[in-house]
């Protein structure tokens, strides 16, 4: 009898689990989704602005339209590889793959979308368990999947400041696009 109740204990334990996994799985999925949306946009508003207005800046004291651009990729490395993943974090201020001094528009481009493929395939092999696993990030208790929603919460941040220079510009940005 007692065998009995500890089988049934466990089998009742296990359809338990199913639904949160599920639920992870979605989460994580739904968060490439958003990643794949996100970096279409991100492209078409890079390929929309001029090469020769990628170092124009709203004041002095901000990003230029390049290094906006160049930062999303920088922090989207930085909160995929180092972050979820563990990698060594690169140096801000000595790493040359995401400052745009001597890059073409066209190389920077090319850097942001690589950068978006390597993101989506380690979201890609994500275990969802890993999700609840806590790190520190700048003094604050933070989970994977807070990461997760900070990867897309970066990137809308400086794509806004982007799109705020092509209207300084003169040019009229891509139409919004849902889920990104």
């Amino acid at each position: 009898m007692k065998q009995l109740l500890t089988l049934t204990t466990l089998l009742f334990l296990s359809t338990l689990q199913t639904p949160i996994f599920a639920q992870q799985d979605i989460f994580i999925e739904d968060s490439i989704e958003r990643l794949e949306n996100s970096r279409a946009y991100v492209l078409l508003v890079a390929e929309m602005m001029p090469e020769e207005n990628y170092d124009f800046k709203a004041t002095k004291e901000s990003l230029s339209f390049s290094e906006n651009l160049m930062h999303i990729g920088y922090a989207l490395d930085w909160h995929s590889q180092s972050l979820l993943a563990g990698r060594e974090s690169r140096d801000y201020t000595t790493d040359t793959v995401y400052k745009p001094a001597n890059k073409t528009k066209e190389e920077m481009m090319e850097t942001i979308d690589t950068t978006f493929d390597e993101t989506i395939k380690l979201l890609h092999e994500f275990k969802p368990a890993q999700l609840d696993d806590e790190l520190d990030y700048f003094g604050l208790n933070r989970s994977k999947r807070q990461i997760f929603m900070l990867l897309a919460d970066h990137i809308t941040h400086h794509r806004a400041q982007m799109l705020v220079y092509m209207r300084l510009n003169g040019l009229v940005p891509p139409r919004y696009v849902l889920f990104q």
